[in-house]
């Protein structure tokens, strides 16, 4: 019987250390599978280095005071970077975050003569094949990955197809038109065209979406609702002269009462050629769906 118990408990104890090895084997694959391979960068005290991101920054968090940064005036997607103090010998690090949900890490050490200053991260993507993942979810786009919605607001531009064929304005030589509306995870995409049949070009100062009463004559502030884009693929520029230019909006998903209509306005900059037209409710129930990162046409 003794010979029994000892045969037990020797059992049991290998059991519980195979599994508690198993259990720690397990968290530490599971860590290993979804560790983000930082960039290593030197960077000194005397010279600035400059990474060019694919687009807009929205966050950086540095891990030391040994660094200083920030974003580089008018350049929404470049950062500048330098060390605070001569000769730091500790290796420190520092994250950014940009508008297209991707996370980067950075290692940095100090040289007093870094072999390179400036940094394109869409280059270095490419070539080490870092593409893929690290997307960061922002609150406006809810389960949709920022990255998902680029690729998606980057196909309906390249597609360039016209399914919306009685939406538009045109007055002055210029003409505004909605091509398709789409929806994929409720966020619509607008897609819309501006021509400009003039030789004069057309400087846009800004666009709006807003729901308003059909009644337009009536309206006050209180009447309307503005909708803002969460996303636009293109930013908003000039149009040159017998040119035409597209774009694509992204926006929360929503309804409107038969009594009113969802209008979208383009202003021209120093300039009186504005064009706006309306889209009614059920324009908006004959979205398109996107699936599964492919366009039903």
């Amino acid at each position: 019987m003794k010979n029994y118990f000892k045969t037990f408990w020797a059992f049991a104890l290998i059991i519980g250390f195979t599994v508690s090895s198993f259990a720690q084997d397990s968290a530490k694959t599971s860590l290993t599978l979804g560790k983000i391979e930082p960039y290593c960068m030197e960077v000194t005290y005397d010279k600035t280095s400059h990474l060019i991101f694919p687009t807009a920054i929205r966050y950086v968090d540095l891990g030391s005071e040994y660094l200083i940064a920030g974003k580089a005036e008018d350049a929404e997607n470049v950062l500048r970077v330098k060390a605070s103090i001569k000769e730091f010998e500790s290796e420190t690090n520092f994250s950014v975050i940009t508008d297209d949900g991707r996370f980067y890490s950075f290692n940095v050490h100090y040289s007093s003569s870094p072999e390179v200053l400036s940094y394109d991260l869409l280059t270095m993507q490419k070539t080490v094949d870092k593409a893929s993942g690290n997307d960061v979810l922002f609150e406006e786009l809810g389960n949709n990955s920022p990255s998902l919605a680029g690729l998606l607001l980057e196909t309906i531009y390249k597609n360039d197809k016209r399914i919306v064929k009685h939406i538009g304005s045109k007055s002055f030589g210029i003409q505004f038109i909605l091509k398709g509306i789409y929806i994929h995870n409720g966020k619509y995409y607008f897609h819309t065209e501006l021509v400009n049949r003039t030789n004069v070009p057309f400087q846009i100062d800004f666009i709006n979406f807003k729901i308003v009463d059909k009644k337009i004559a009536k309206r006050t502030v209180v009447q309307e609702r503005p909708m803002v884009p969460l996303r636009t693929y293109k930013p908003l520029g000039e149009i040159g002269g017998k040119t035409t230019e597209q774009n694509v909006f992204l926006l929360d998903q929503f309804t409107i009462a038969d009594d009113k209509v969802l209008l979208i306005e383009i202003f021209e900059k120093n300039g009186g050629r504005n064009q706006m037209f309306q889209v009614e409710n059920s324009d908006l129930i004959k979205s398109r769906l996107i699936t599964d990162m492919h366009l039903k046409f």
